[in-house]
């Protein structure tokens, strides 16, 4: 790579506003093979402290712009072999950062399909064109009549100014000045119109806030943007983007040409055609692909966005506190087919599943409490999990009656996030976990777990599936995969595996294993019995030094004979546990949950040159409480009773509900109706709020007062405002 080049490290640098040392170091860990959560973890000296959202900020950019500078030398290759490569080309192209502007510069001279500009071309109009645009006091159609030429097949004048305007045009719409200009003033001052397709008005009226909508596309926020692409795409949208202007006046962007190209009005012989062909380059050319240019600028920003905040919702619902190991009881609620029950013991192993029919049309409400009963007295059920779908409010009612008339059963129900349950299911995986249980059965046991440990059970279903998403379904597909995928890593990461307990998708999502290793970890786990520490793992087929490096420090083994392999010291940093203990006299064991011993130890009386102070603080924090798990304390939602459909509710209720989304303009939240209020941005605090993720989480349980139903739209609009600060009810911001 030419020195004229930006370094991938000064680039990534410059973005994090970091020392390029620091991404260099990242950028040879990545290339060596270590995953995003060891680096951050277990080697902040050599990274400088760079810590999970930065690595992986860094590693994408890292592949786009790997792609970039691969993408660069095909560009050079092929422009130097057409002999057109010129030392101030070159320079520009090495110092481009972005794909669309290295394409601007190729575009010139990418091989095309034969055009009306190359015919031109063919017929010897190239000096007509060039000497028009170099001297417009030239008379055009007097110029013209020089290069008529039937041998060429030049018939006249007026065919010779054609085939010169095709050159013209071509030429101001591939010289990459001109593109960026007309690009950048259609960003800075374009909006995006919409209207309703004609005779789309009924059928997409969930679009009707579009109908008659414009807007700055640089101004337009995500949610919005993607709700007018789907609009589109279901044909009930139409689009345009466009730069207001006077219609009898020039277009603004062709200006933008004319000048860019050193063309004006003056009166002079040809000044009229050039204007002309500026405005038939802006129309033709300029126009559409700056369009689709901006429209995939924004589409990318509304996508990046949207991930965002899906991702950030995934890692709450992930993170969620467990309510730990206690016997559970699901319940996936159904009407015609049911309700499946199914009861699981504090490890999640199933013990008795049945199906109860307490709703129309089957109605048996006594035969249905009877089995609850019997079940919650047989194995000792302290939870019941309802899933929150169709029938959910009816059910909760048979629960809490049950409580109700048996509270010596001491039963604390809970209404759980049934999403992707179903897809659970009917999963290869819950095939091979319950060959033997039906696959509605299969959802209850979901269910129930995912009360005991949300991440243990949602690691099993696609993130995608779980919908806490915005438009999930309309952005890009790849990054969307990517990037839940590291919320994933970083979730189960956070949190540390029991490798004696975990199922194999859960393990395989530990830095360093993948689907092959960890069930490789459940079978030998099976046939020799529980690890008993940190370094039987190395018997474990395919588990090769690199594989244990990257995975040791996240796998737990709970009351092991050293107490460190149940902690999230790295096995490698144990010399460092045992230097403490040899110097204060005190064994390993003695160390462990010793807070006031620990405080009193300064990290830089056992760094070294392997392992600096930041690694010796986190030792030293993680010996005062090891295998701490991250997540907050496990609570419930009450919902009101009698409040079950959006009939019951009323302007000025106070209840409680589960946050189920949270999006760039507010959160919506289960109030137990069968259908979610939003929050509006503007209503989640007394005080202004940028983000609504600074305020909510998904699966946090808070207060709302209700503002305003609208039963028509089933829209619920909610406030967490306090009441001095209450408003007039309004419904804003976008649909879920």
């Amino acid at each position: 790579m030419s020195a004229a080049a930006p370094s991938i490290a000064r680039i990534i640098a410059r973005e994090l506003n970091v020392e390029d040392k620091q991404v260099a170091a990242a950028m040879e860990l990545i290339g060596e093979g270590s995953t995003v959560p060891f680096i951050a973890r277990y080697r902040k000296e050599r990274t400088g402290g760079l810590d999970d959202t930065q690595l992986r900020h860094l590693a994408a950019r890292l592949t786009y712009l790997t792609d970039l500078a691969a993408r660069r030398e095909t560009v050079l290759k092929s422009i130097r072999e057409q002999g057109k490569l010129t030392p101030a080309l070159e320079k520009q192209i090495y110092a481009v950062e972005t794909k669309v502007e290295l394409e601007d510069l190729y575009a010139p001279f990418k091989q095309k399909r034969r055009t009306k500009a190359t015919i031109a071309r063919e017929a010897g109009l190239a000096p007509l064109a060039e000497q028009l645009l170099a001297n417009p006091n030239l008379n055009p159609a007097d110029i013209a009549a020089k290069f008529v030429s039937k041998t060429k097949g030049v018939a006249s004048a007026a065919e010779a100014l054609e085939g010169a305007r095709h050159i013209v045009v071509e030429s101001l719409a591939e010289t990459p000045e001109i593109v960026r200009a007309v690009r950048e003033k259609m960003w800075a001052e374009g909006k995006v119109r919409s209207s309703v397709a004609k005779g789309k008005a009924e059928e997409g009226a969930k679009f009707s806030d579009y109908f008659d909508f414009d807007q700055p596309i640089e101004q337009l926020p995500s949610h919005r943007l993607l709700a007018l692409l789907r609009g589109e795409k279901e044909g009930v949208l139409k689009l345009n983007l466009d730069i207001p202007h006077v219609n009898d006046r020039p277009h603004p962007a062709v200006n933008v040409v004319m000048s860019k190209a050193g063309l004006a009005r003056k009166g002079r012989a040809a000044d009229a055609w050039l204007a002309e062909t500026a405005e038939i380059a802006w129309k033709t050319r300029l126009a559409p692909a700056c369009t689709n240019d901006l429209f995939a600028r924004v589409k990318e920003r509304a996508d990046s966005e949207a991930i965002r905040v899906f991702s950030t919702n995934v890692k709450a619902l992930l993170l969620a506190a467990p309510a730990g190991p206690k016997t559970v009881m699901g319940i996936d609620p159904g009407i015609r087919t049911g309700c499946k029950i199914a009861v699981v013991d504090a490890t999640g192993k199933v013990l008795e599943t049945t199906t109860v029919y307490p709703h129309e049309p089957k109605r048996d409400w006594a035969g249905a409490l009877m089995t609850l009963a019997k079940l919650s007295k047989k194995h000792k059920v302290e939870l019941v999990s309802v899933g929150n779908g169709t029938a959910s409010r009816e059910t909760d009612k048979l629960v809490a009656e049950l409580s109700a008339k048996m509270p010596e059963l001491g039963l604390t129900r809970v209404m759980v996030s049934e999403a992707g349950a179903s897809v659970y299911s009917a999963s290869e995986l819950a095939a091979k976990e319950f060959p033997d249980l039906d696959v509605s059965i299969r959802g209850a046991v979901s269910i129930a777990r995912r009360l005991q440990d949300p991440l243990a059970e949602l690691v099993k279903i696609e993130p995608k599936a779980i919908g806490v998403g915005q438009y999930q379904h309309d952005v890009d597909q790849s990054a969307l995969s990517q990037s839940l995928d590291a919320v994933v890593e970083d979730c189960v990461n956070a949190v540390g595996v029991d490798v004696n307990t975990a199922s194999a998708p859960l393990l395989a999502r530990v830095s360093g294993l993948n689907e092959t290793l960890a069930s490789n970890i459940v079978a030998f786990r099976n046939e020799n019995g529980a690890f008993k520490s940190r370094a039987a793992l190395k018997k474990v087929p395919r588990m090769g030094p690199k594989a244990f490096e990257q995975s040791a420090g996240f796998l737990r083994i709970p009351g092991a004979k050293n107490p460190l392999d149940g902690s999230g010291v790295h096995p490698e940093a144990y010399q460092v546990v045992e230097r403490i203990a040899e110097k204060t006299g005190r064994e390993v064991k003695s160390l462990v949950g010793d807070k006031a011993f620990l405080s009193k130890i300064k990290p830089r009386d056992f760094a070294d040159g392997t392992f600096g102070e930041p690694t010796v603080a986190d030792i030293l924090k993680e010996l005062e409480k090891p295998g701490r798990d991250p997540r907050p304390e496990f609570k419930t939602a009450s919902f009101k009773d009698g409040v079950e459909s959006l009939s019951d509710l009323k302007a000025g209720m106070m209840l409680e509900g589960v946050v189920t989304n949270v999006t760039a303009f507010g959160a919506f939240v289960d109030i137990g109706v069968h259908q979610d209020g939003l929050v509006h941005i503007s209503e989640l605090s007394d005080t202004f709020v940028k983000d609504p993720h600074a305020v909510v989480r998904a699966g946090q349980v808070v207060r709302v007062r209700v503002k305003e139903v609208d039963a028509a739209r089933k829209r619920i609009a909610l406030s967490m405002k306090s009441e001095s600060s209450a408003e007039p009810g309004r419904f804003a911001g976008g649909r879920r």
